[in-house]
């Protein structure tokens, strides 16, 4: 898009070079940058901007006035993103099919080979171990919720031990042994023999394990890598005077990167044929062919990524203000401005405190912005049991459907779909567009926004399932109705499959707005040895969704699937009204991502105690880029 082009330095080279590029842009010499150390003094230029680690910062005047732009990201994010495309196609590419090769039954002769593909002309589904909607709804939803806890553990541990990218690495390995032990699960002669479902679920846990150790580090990692910590002025090739924002800038990669994320998703689409046509071993198969793309992927990127190293969590820290605040009367000041200011450590040390503190006054102010954080994650359950359906509730409500000789699963794969087409049109026309007037969209808005279009979908969801018990030929027991009826006879609703699609693709719209904002929220709002924890508490609001869906299982089934429907639409059209009257004011904060160039270091630069390599022009620092 045309205003990511504004020129500006990104980290491809050391990033001693990338500040005097920005230095050379405002004609200062790369030693008046070098005298700005310590990092938080402050400098001004010779209009009376305040400087930043070589950075000129916009005062409040251009602000208001200035258009703002995304910066350029370095190459590093794209091969990130190149990663999580990698490990999601393989992740959906078999999640797709899990609900069905649990729920139906091995199609035998004369339905099927006995594979887990039926034959052309059945009205079976795809199916392998025959348990049905609530062991399926059960076991999908603990699948999801270890998914999706465990990282609240393992985020932990890589900010305070191991580091990300070691825990991405290892996530990798673990999953890959998944992927194997699934393929013989899945194998017909495992099928037929009754035994499948004792591997199927080691290996789906297993895969649980591995998920949880690379999702909660890969997007923080990729934040890592951006070189606009805040946001700044350049003059761009046209001659004019923007502003680069941060928050603009991480807004347009991290649409990049959920972009692959549903490009791999989209890897559904062949696996639910395969499973119908072919089987699930070859389902199953084709994800792990593309899981092979990790390692040579991380084996590249290792020495060309900033990594934040291990710093040993804030969350002793966080505790400690915390005490601090409760010990000197925050009690009553809960929910009321200054409930923070009391942790502060210089309004304890004005109040007579001798104690000496490991952590300063912005730190608390960090301490407030996640705990904002945690408080916007909370509402996310409800919108993604709206955009999903409650448990395997969706997946009954299309098996009651005539499909026309489609998997019935496969309609799910227009989310995926959806949002590759809307991402490119959202980040080249209408974000562009929005700046370009000025109009400022903030992330509140923007989840707003999603979480409205998630509730109007699922009103989608309830109506649909209303009709088909109305339209079906077993009634309230629509989702059973080809085990009932005898072979021949009518055992599907006409209701078309296409209006399916509908609800589908207002959930994946609504996700474009609501993920791709928390993104960005987890990693800004964070400490900056806590970046890894809070990520992995925005995964957590998934987990809470499969708390939900687990505690309904037993319900998921005929004839209640249209309050399974319901129940969480008035919810989440609830929600969503109190969540922007709660969280509005925050569009209004300007966004800062609390690293800043001295954490930026890679492998292949050069040491802290070696000589600092000569400053490079942005034109030598671009072209070293696009060298790697």
């Amino acid at each position: 898009m045309a205003d990511t082009q504004a020129s500006i330095a990104t980290v491809a080279a050391p990033v001693a070079a990338v500040r005097s590029s920005y230095a050379d842009e405002k004609g200062l010499a790369a030693t008046d940058v070098d005298r700005a150390e310590p990092e938080d003094a402050v400098t001004y230029d010779e209009e009376g901007h305040e400087i930043w680690q070589g950075l000129v910062l916009p005062n409040e005047e251009e602000k208001a006035t200035l258009r703002r732009v995304a910066g350029k990201m370095p190459s590093t994010t794209y091969w990130l993103c190149a990663v999580e495309f990698a490990e999601r196609a393989s992740y959906y590419g078999c999640n797709q099919v899990y609900k069905n090769f649990i729920r139906a039954p091995l199609p035998l002769p004369p339905n099927g080979p006995g594979t887990g593909a039926v034959y052309p002309g059945s009205d079976f589904t795809a199916g392998a171990l025959g348990k049905g909607s609530s062991v399926a709804s059960a076991v999908t939803e603990s699948f999801k919720f270890l998914a999706y806890a465990l990282p609240v553990f393992f985020g932990w541990l890589a900010d305070t031990k191991y580091g990300r990218f070691r825990m991405i690495c290892q996530g990798v390995a673990i999953c890959g042994v998944a992927h194997i032990v699934m393929i013989i699960s899945a194998l017909p002669s495992v099928l037929q023999s009754g035994n499948a479902f004792g591997p199927f679920a080691f290996s789906l846990y297993l895969l649980a394990v591995g998920a949880a150790q690379f999702k909660p580090n890969i997007s923080p990692t990729l934040i890592d890598q951006s070189p606009h910590k805040k946001a700044h002025i350049i003059t761009d090739k046209n001659g004019e005077k923007v502003i680069v924002d941060p928050e603009e800038s991480i807004n347009s990669v991290m649409l990049w990167f959920y972009l692959l994320i549903n490009v791999g998703a989209v890897f559904g689409i062949p696996t639910t044929y395969l499973a119908k046509l072919v089987g699930y071993w070859a389902a199953y198969l084709i994800p792990t062919i593309l899981y092979l793309m990790l390692p040579p992927l991380l084996w590249y990127l290792n020495p060309r990524l900033i990594k934040q190293p291990p710093g040993g969590s804030d969350l002793g820290n966080v505790f400690k203000v915390l005490g601090d605040i409760f010990a000197h009367g925050g009690l009553k000041k809960i929910g009321r401005a200054g409930f923070w200011d009391i942790g502060k450590p210089s309004v304890r040390r004005a109040a007579g405190s001798t104690k000496e503190y490991a952590y300063d006054d912005n730190f608390v102010a960090d301490v407030k912005r996640t705990f904002q954080a945690c408080a916007i994650f909370l509402f996310s359950p409800i919108w993604q049991v709206n955009d999903y359906g409650l448990g395997a509730a969706a997946n009954a409500l299309t098996a009651g459907l005539d499909t026309k000789g489609l998997p019935n699963d496969l309609f799910d794969n227009l989310n995926s779909v959806s949002i590759v087409v809307l991402i490119p049109f959202m980040n080249h026309i209408v974000y562009p567009f929005l700046r370009k007037k000025g109009i400022k969209w903030g992330s509140i808005s923007r989840i707003t926004f999603g979480f409205a279009l998630g509730t109007i979908g699922s009103i989608g969801y309830g109506l649909l399932q209303y009709y088909v018990y109305q339209t079906s030929p077993c009634g309230y027991n629509a989702s059973t109705c080809t085990e009932i009826v005898a072979p021949g006879e009518p055992a599907l609703s006409p209701i078309p499959y296409g209006l399916y699609a509908i609800p589908v693709i207002l959930g994946a719209i609504s996700e474009v707005f609501v993920n791709v904002s928390l993104y960005g929220i987890a990693y800004s709002m964070a400490p900056k040895n806590m970046k890894g924890l809070v990520a992995s508490l925005n995964l957590f609001s998934s987990a809470i969704s499969a708390i939900l869906g687990l505690a309904a299982a037993p319900a998921i089934k005929d004839p209640n699937l249209v309050w399974v429907f319901f129940g969480p639409t008035i919810a989440g059209g609830v929600l969503t009204v109190v969540f922007w009257f709660l969280f509005r004011n925050l569009d209004d904060d300007e966004f800062v991502l609390n690293t800043d160039f001295s954490d930026m270091k890679r492998d292949s630069d050069a040491s802290d105690d070696e000589t600092t390599p000569p400053a490079q022009t942005e034109k030598q620092v671009m072209a070293g880029d696009k060298k790697e």
